[in-house]
């Protein structure tokens, strides 16, 4: 099975997964509580009405029995379509290339569409988010920070929204081809870009870093949309820095939804006449880190490396490598659902399909094979080949 989906790699599970996200009577935690109880899509759409009438309404069940009507068939056609051009991809929550990070999201989305370099997926990141009215200075400073940042190994993520964001992604930009490169998180389909004044940002972020959505093709803008793809800035960072936000800001949202999931939070202070600071100064009471340079958040977080993960596998000892070769048939694809970074048990089971009384099994039959580690939290981690 393929790390993610891209041009030249279109199955029935592909199928499967993008009919899953888009059946439009199943909400999101009834399509996780199906994979949770049949397995992967392919297992969800070979099953009965009555073996899927345990989890979701009966009247739900018979449609995700039969074959998909047209206006669905349509838009899986489209993301087919879309998916034949070159660096698109779809990765979906049963691949390794799925960032793990959102997996500490209770609706972490079922597939992400792509445009751009996967790579950047494997860089730390680091939120850099702000007002779309921002100031000259406030859009300066953000600039500053992501250049610096991105040149000591951060990926600087944000929305690809005026102000704040757009400055943040032409910082990362400005790095350099060197750099760790920079991710925009969009609030609509990755055939549309909003606002319409950003196309030539997008393109060339397409172009050296990933433009990223968890909304279907054809998406519009939408108000509600946003606070989503703000969820998903605030997971896939380390960190949040927030440079200028009014008090009633989105940004507080993607500052709060960070700090609940463990994320650091930061902020930059401002006058106290300013509007525009008072969203930072409150961030900053209720205990974010107060910064005045890009520094102080390396201080914090630490420099880290460029290289992609894949990249250190050769200055590995031979004796440590891992011999996939050598593996049995059938478990190969429990190891291709197995990320290089670490997984819990419940995670595991997730990405595999596998029941709680089959994983342990498997798991210590890969570790015998030196395919994967168990780390003292008890999670799981796959080695370098």
């Amino acid at each position: 099975m393929p790390d993610h989906f891209s041009s030249d790699e279109i199955s029935e599970e592909l199928r499967a997964w993008l009919r899953l996200s888009l059946e439009p009577e199943l909400a999101p935690a009834q399509a996780r509580q199906l994979l949770a109880a049949c397995g992967l899509p392919p297992q969800i759409y070979q099953s009965s009405a009555h073996t899927l009438s345990r989890h979701i309404p009966s009247e739900l069940a018979v449609q995700l029995s039969q074959a998909p009507v047209e206006e669905l068939q349509a838009q899986i056609d489209q993301a087919l379509d879309w998916l034949k051009q070159p660096d698109h991809h779809i990765v979906t929550l049963a691949d390794p290339t799925y960032p793990a990070a959102l997996l500490d999201l209770h609706d972490a989305p079922l597939l992400l569409y792509a445009n751009g370099n996967l790579g950047v997926l494997q860089h730390n990141g680091l939120a850099i988010v702000g007002a779309r009215n921002a100031t000259q200075s406030g859009q300066e400073t953000a600039t500053d920070f992501a250049a610096t940042l991105a040149s000591k190994g951060w990926c600087i993520i944000s929305g690809l929204a005026s102000g704040i964001d757009q400055a943040a992604h032409k910082g990362a930009l400005k790095a350099g081809p060197e750099s760790a490169g920079t991710i925009a998180v969009m609030g609509t389909g990755l055939d549309l870009v909003y606002p319409a004044a950003h196309r030539d940002l997008a393109h060339r972020i397409s172009a050296h870093g990933l433009l990223l959505s968890e909304f279907p093709l054809g998406t519009r803008a939408m108000p509600h949309h946003f606070p989503r793809r703000n969820r998903i800035v605030a997971a896939l960072a380390k960190g949040v820095l927030v440079v200028e936000a009014a008090k009633q800001s989105g940004s507080l949202i993607t500052a709060r939804l960070a700090g609940e999931l463990g994320r650091e939070v930061f902020a930059i202070p401002g006058s106290i006449h300013s509007p525009l600071a008072r969203g930072c100064h409150a961030l900053i009471r209720q205990g974010a880190k107060l910064v005045e340079s890009a520094q102080d958040i390396l201080d914090e977080l630490g420099n880290v490396q460029t290289a992609f993960r894949l990249d250190t596998a050769a200055s590995q000892p031979a004796s440590q490598r891992v011999h996939y070769d050598a593996l049995p048939d059938e478990l190969r694809p429990i190891l291709e659902r197995i990320d290089f970074a670490p997984l819990s048990p419940e995670q595991l089971m997730r990405r595999t399909g596998l029941l709680a009384t089959e994983l342990p099994a498997f798991l210590a039959e890969l570790e015998l094979a030196g395919c994967i580690e168990p780390l003292p939290d008890g999670r799981f981690q796959r080695l370098k080949p």
